[in-house]
């Protein structure tokens, strides 16, 4: 089993109208390889600054989150801050600081290259081929995207959705790439771009997944009170991706539990500001949770 996620270590500032929080850890790779670390042992090529703390780092370690591949520069760590109002399916980006992520040139150490299952998580798509050119034929290829690529740099962004093989997107982002309006016919569009499997992640209303010959949908967790959702989309990836590198092969059901595990994950991350739910989460609560989604479902 081995998960490599490329992507963003983090601080996060959020303010919402039940709180706001300075500086915490957040980013792509933190959210998603602490969500993939109930199922597996998830390895992180990322970069931050010396302003990082060590303790974090230790806890992220303590996770079972492999960070031989965090490299620490000289400079401050990439930092976000965006805002809620009521509806937490809304955000406005209030800061981007990209700091020493501007340059990042992913180093896939040595250990790494052999990898099962490589994530490329909200990487500009003209990099991604130095990254996967680091790796000795992984048998899976994931990616995500954001509406900064779509819009800046569209021909890469088609291109690699040629050559991977799962792709998450929100809703958005999706009709953006497509031009269909209906989710359904931008799910089937992208699956006919080439990845075999298309996620579309669409908050409080759950997933769709999407195949060459099926789709399946799945809920999200009923949850009364959503503090910080600003990790959800990558923690459900993670939880995704975990579960599969675990799972024997593809077939429907692996495909379909991965997805449960996936929005399991992302409703424990909605629970506290940033990285803060999965510092005390044990594998049992995930487990009681993807059993009451069962319930949920059957009838």
């Amino acid at each position: 089993m081995s998960l490599v996620i490329v992507g963003s270590v983090a601080f996060d500032t959020i303010r919402t109208p039940w709180g706001d929080r300075e500086r915490i850890v957040g980013g792509s790779g933190s959210y998603c390889s602490l969500a993939a670390s109930y199922f597996t042992k998830p390895r992180i090529v990322g970069v931050v600054g010396r302003d990082f703390p060590r303790k974090t780092m230790a806890l992220l370690k303590s996770r079972g989150v492999d960070l031989a591949g965090l490299r620490v520069k000289a400079g401050k760590t990439f930092h976000w801050e965006g805002r809620y109002e009521d509806d937490p399916n809304r955000r406005t980006t209030l800061r981007t600081d990209l700091n020493v992520f501007a340059d990042f040139r992913p180093e896939v150490p040595e250990a790494y290259r052999g990898s099962r299952i490589v994530y490329l998580a909200n990487l500009n798509p003209e990099h991604h081929d130095f990254i996967l050119g680091q790796f000795r034929k992984p048998a899976l290829v994931a990616m995500d995207t954001i509406r900064l690529w779509i819009d800046t740099k569209r021909e890469a962004l088609l291109r690699e959705l040629g050559r991977v093989d799962i792709f998450f997107a929100n809703d958005e982002e999706a009709r953006l790439i497509t031009g269909e309006m209906n989710l359904i016919s931008a799910g089937k569009a992208l699956v006919g771009l080439g990845p075999s499997l298309v996620l579309l992640k669409k908050g409080e209303h759950g997933a769709l997944v999407f195949g060459r010959d099926f789709v399946f949908g799945v809920l999200a967790h009923p949850c009364e009170h959503v503090i910080d959702p600003t990790g959800a989309g990558d923690s459900f990836a993670g939880g995704f991706l975990g579960y599969l590198d675990r799972a024997p092969g593809l077939a429907a059901r692996d495909i379909r539990r991965a997805a449960v595990y996936g929005s399991v994950l992302a409703s424990f991350a909605i629970e506290d500001f940033g990285i803060g739910r999965f510092l005390t989460l044990e594998r049992d609560l995930v487990e009681a949770r993807f059993r009451q989604f069962r319930k949920l479902t059957t009838f």
